[in-house]
Parts: C-alpha cells; structure tokens; sequence
C-alpha cells in the first residue's frame, strides 16, 4: 500500500485533562513517532479524549477511514477506546498493553522487571521495611509495576505492605507518601511507580524530617528530567520513552504497508542516584 505525502496517523491519549500533553513522558513518546513517521511520509495528529465529544470524534475517525492507521496510548480498563479498536478496520498499535485485553500490536516496556529490580536493589541496600507507591490500579503498567514489587519482597522472605495509590502525579505522590508513614512510621525503603510519584514522596519526607536515603530510601520509575533536579537525585528505572514512541510508530508504517509484525516489548535498566 503506497505513502502519500498528505496521509497521516493519530495519537490518541485517552486522558480527561488537555495537561497531559504537557506530561514529559508524552512529549518523549511524541518526539519518537513524529521522527520515525519523517521517512514514511505521515503525518501526525493528536488527539484527546477529554470528554464525550473527544471521544465521538476519535469513533468518527477510527470508522471512516480517515486516517492510515492509529496509535492509541495510557488506556485505562473499561475504556471504550479499546472496543472501538476492536472494531475498526484501520491498523491499530497500542503503547502499553491495556487492561483486559490481548491486543495483536503492541509496543510496552518491561514493567514487571523493571520494579522488580527497584525494589531488589532496596533490599540489597539492606532495607526490610518497604513501601509502595503503586500507579493507578486501573491500568497495566500500575498493576504490573506493584506485581514487581511484589514478586522482589516475597522472593526476599519480606511481607509486602498494601499499597498506596496514586495517579503518577507528583502531587499524588505526596498525599500517599504521607499515609504510608501515616500507617507505617517505621518504613525504611519506598519504591514509587513513577518519578513524578518519588518527586512527591520526596517533598513529603522532606517535610516530616524523614532524611533520604539514611531514614528512607526512594526509587522512582520513567527516568524523567524531575528524577534528576529532585532533591536529592532520585534513582529511578530508566525505560526508552523516545524510543517507545519511534517503535510504535514503526510497527504501524509496518501494518500500512501490509506487512505483519510482533509485539515487542524494550527493556528497563536500574539508574542510581542520591536518593538510594
């Protein structure tokens, strides 16, 4: 199936807040598709499904046939931009795998993995009492990412504590930050989701007098910019969110073009920081 210069793909984010684009880890998927979809001559288009009307509008574009294909991102379960995808005949990548679903075409990172190592690496610092800050519950990645921290402590011989929920916000972050020492003042590790989550868990711990990491230790998950202009640095999992985006977007040029590729999950690595 030829390229044409006027063709273009959507980003669709399922999101309720236009802020999300501001998101670094958005912008890094961005910067990767938009580079890797230069050489095949498509266009990009953004969406986002901030309300009923967004959402019309993405079911108007996934059943007309008006773009070449979709890459659809941070779909949380129940979402019903899975069913449309379901449903549509246009080539359709998934970033992340959704909640629910057995998709054919998805780009993910190693989730379970990668907080597995985090929270090995706590332990290995000698810390026993350790927390987490899991993301949101409805979405693969905060489901997969507290099942790491889960697997690490049971491994070790430790009890893992029930999580504190939050949203990978860093003011999230904050508020369970402060029930977890609320409910366990005697934690000496805490393995957040997401950086923006340890930015907060950070701010909370300054506040209480808590010193990291001689009273607590803190790994973070993304490897964003705020993981280094934390204080202090934060060690955090690094996962290639640039190359997230470009990987997607070349598995749909793939589908365009008729050909069929596979599910392709890009590795993690542990970055160590001052704050473990």
């Amino acid at each position: 199936m030829p390229l044409l210069n006027q063709h273009f793909t959507g980003v669709v984010v399922s999101g309720e807040d236009p802020s999300i684009f501001a998101d670094p880890f958005f912008a890094q998927v961005i910067v990767g598709a938009s580079a890797a979809l230069e050489d095949a001559d498509l266009h990009l288009m953004l969406c986002l499904t901030a309300s009923d009307r967004g959402r019309r509008r993405v079911e108007q574009l996934l059943r007309s046939k008006g773009a070449d294909g979709v890459m659809l991102m941070a779909l949380r379960e129940d979402d019903p931009l899975a069913r449309m995808a379901e449903e549509t005949e246009l080539p359709v990548v998934f970033g992340g795998r959704p909640v629910g679903l057995d998709p054919r075409w998805y780009v993910d990172v190693d989730n379970l993995g990668g907080a597995r190592a985090a929270t090995e690496y706590l332990i290995s610092l000698g810390r026993t009492r350790i927390a987490t800050i899991c993301g949101r519950p409805d979405t693969e990645a905060g489901r997969t990412r507290h099942r790491g921290y889960q697997d690490a402590m049971l491994a070790a011989g430790l009890e893992p504590y029930p999580p504190a929920a939050g949203d990978f916000t860093e003011p999230s972050g904050a508020v369970a930050m402060a029930a977890l020492l609320a409910r366990h003042p005697d934690l000496d590790g805490v393995f957040a989701a997401s950086d923006n989550m340890g930015a907060g868990a950070l701010r909370t711990l300054r506040a209480a007098g808590r010193r990291v990491p001689a009273d607590v230790a803190v790994i973070g998950f993304d490897d964003l910019a705020v993981a280094r202009i934390a204080e202090p640095p934060l060690t955090t999992v690094h996962q290639p969110i640039e190359a997230l985006g470009r990987e997607m977007a070349r598995m749909l040029v793939a589908l365009i073009k008729g050909q069929k590729p596979t599910p392709l999950i890009l590795p993690t690595h542990l970055v160590t920081r001052a704050s473990a």
